[in-house]
C-alpha cells in the first residue's frame, strides 16, 4: 500500500490516502510506458514534411555559361543543389502521411494507471483535500502550488465539474491542465508533478470518472 499525503491549500498535511499498487499494475512497467509514450508521440506527427528538388525550385533552366573556354568549372542550371537557392539533392517526397499506430484498450488503460503508479513511487503526486473555487483565482492556486513545493513542470488534473479550479491553474507558467478522465501516460510522463484533489483522484482510481453520460441527460 502507498500512503499518499493529503494537503490543505496552505501546504499542511491533514490526512492521507491509502492506494493499492495492484489497482495500478502492481509494479512500474517501463517497457509498456515507453511503448505508450512513443505511440502517442508518433500519432501527433502530421507527415507533411516536404523539400524541393531541383525540378521544383524557381529558376531558369538556361546553362549559366558555355561549357569550355571560361576557365571555370563546367556548370548547368542555376537550380542545381550545389548553388544557393538550388534544390535539395535527396528531397523528401510524399511517401507517408499517416504515422498512426495504436495500443489495445487494455494496454492503454494499464499504461495510464501505471504512469500514475510511477509518479506515486517517486513522490511526485501532490493531492489536496479540495481545489474548488467560487471563482477563478490564479494567485490563490499558485500560492497552493508553492506551498507543497511545486518547482518544476506540473500537470493539474481535476474533475470536469471543477471548471473554476481548472481556470485558476491554466495561466500559471509551466502548468498544464487536463480533466481527470482524460489523464494519459503521455501527459504524466511529460510533467514532473501531478496535482489533483482527493475527489478527482478517487474517481480515477475507482473508474467512476469514466462513466458514460446517462441516456436521459443526452436527450435533454
Amino acid at each position: 500500500m502507498i500512503d499518499l499525503p493529503i494537503y490543505d491549500r496552505n501546504g499542511k498535511q491533514v490526512d492521507s490516502l491509502s492506494i493499492d499498487e495492484k489497482d495500478l499494475g502492481t509494479e512500474v512497467r517501463y517497457a509498456l510506458l515507453k511503448q505508450a509514450y512513443v505511440i502517442t508521440h508518433g500519432n501527433q506527427r502530421q507527415g507533411s514534411a516536404r523539400t524541393r528538388n531541383r525540378s521544383r525550385v524557381a529558376g531558369s533552366t538556361r546553362k549559366l555559361y558555355k561549357q569550355k573556354g571560361t576557365g571555370n568549372a563546367r556548370a548547368g542550371t542555376v537550380r542545381t543543389n550545389i548553388r544557393k537557392g538550388g534544390g535539395v539533392a535527396f528531397a523528401k517526397v510524399r511517401s507517408r502521411e499517416d504515422f498512426r499506430t495504436s495500443l489495445t484498450k487494455k494496454m492503454r488503460r494499464l499504461a495510464n494507471r501505471n504512469a500514475l503508479l510511477a509518479k506515486l513511487v517517486d513522490g511526485e503526486v501532490k493531492c489536496f483535500a479540495d481545489l474548488s473555487f467560487e471563482a477563478p483565482k490564479t494567485r490563490d492556486f499558485a500560492a497552493s502550488l508553492a506551498a507543497v513545493g511545486i518547482d518544476r513542470t506540473c500537470l493539474v488534473a481535476l474533475a470536469k465539474e471543477n471548471r473554476n479550479g481548472l481556470r485558476s491553474a491554466r495561466n500559471i507558467a509551466e502548468v498544464d491542465c487536463t480533466r481527470i478522465d482524460q489523464l494519459s501516460a503521455f501527459d504524466l510522463l511529460n510533467h514532473r508533478y501531478l496535482v489533483t484533489d482527493r475527489r478527482s483522484l478517487e474517481s480515477f482510481l475507482d473508474g467512476s470518472c469514466f462513466a458514460s453520460t446517462p441516456v436521459a441527460e443526452k436527450s435533454r
